[in-house]
C-alpha cells in the first residue's frame, strides 16, 4: 500500500474536500442556529461520508483515509471543534480505507452495491461513533455509572441520528456516487488504467 499521493490526485481529493467540508459547515450552522433540538438530526445530512467512501474506491485506501480525516478537521475548525474532532475523523477516515479495500473486489461497482455498502459502512461509522461518544459521557460526566448503562442510553438517544445517516448516504451512494466516480477515473486515471478497468469489470 503506497503512501504517495500523485499531484492529479491530490487536486481531486482537495476538490472533494473542500465540497464536503463547505456543505458540513454550512448543515452544522444550520443546526446550531435553529432553536429545536434536531442537531443531531441535521448534521447527518451532507457528502462527507459518501465522498469520502468514493476518494477511496477511486484512489485507494490512504486516498481515502487522508480524504475523511481532512473533511471533518477543516469544517470542525469552522463550527465546533473540540476533543472530539480527532477521533470522528478517524472514524470517518476509516470509511474511506474500507472504500479502497472494496475497490479491489468491484472496481466499477454497480448501483446496487453501492447500496449495500452505503448500509454497512454508515452502520459502522455510527456504531463507532456512538461508542466513542458513550465513553466521553461515561468518562468525563457519568463515571459511576456503569459503562453498559451509559452506551445504552446513546444507542437508543442516537437512533434518529442514525436513520438519518442511513437514509442520506444510501440515497446519495446510489445516486451520485455512480457520476462522481466515473467523473474522477476520467478527470485523473491515465486512459489505459481505465481500460483495464473495464475489461475486469
Amino acid at each position: 500500500m503506497s503512501t504517495k499521493i500523485p499531484v492529479r490526485q491530490l487536486a481531486a481529493i482537495s476538490l472533494l474536500v473542500a465540497t464536503a467540508a463547505s456543505l458540513r459547515i454550512g448543515m452544522n450552522w444550520v443546526a446550531l442556529a435553529v432553536t429545536i433540538p434536531i442537531y443531531g438530526v441535521l448534521v447527518k445530512i451532507g457528502l462527507a461520508e459518501t465522498l469520502t467512501f468514493v476518494s477511496g474506491l477511486v484512489f485507494g485506501p490512504v486516498q481515502g483515509f487522508v480524504t475523511g480525516l481532512l473533511i471533518i478537521i477543516v469544517s470542525d475548525l469552522f463550527t465546533l471543534a473540540g476533543l472530539w474532532t480527532p477521533f470522528i475523523a478517524v472514524i470517518i477516515g476509516v470509511l474511506g480505507l474500507l472504500g479502497g479495500l472494496l475497490r479491489r473486489f468491484k472496481a466499477n461497482p454497480s448501483i446496487v452495491f453501492l447500496g449495500f455498502a452505503a448500509v454497512a459502512l454508515t452502520t459502522l461509522s455510527e456504531l463507532l461513533q456512538n461508542i466513542w461518544f458513550a465513553w466521553y459521557m461515561w468518562a468525563f460526566y457519568m463515571p459511576e455509572t456503569p459503562f453498559v448503562a451509559v452506551l445504552g442510553t446513546v444507542l437508543v438517544g442516537g437512533v434518529k441520528s442514525a436513520v438519518t445517516a442511513l437514509i442520506n448516504n444510501v440515497v446519495l451512494f446510489m445516486a451520485i456516487a455512480p457520476t462522481i466516480i466515473k467523473a474522477l477515473q476520467e478527470m485523473v486515471m491515465p486512459k489505459t488504467v481505465l481500460k483495464e478497468k473495464a475489461v475486469q469489470s
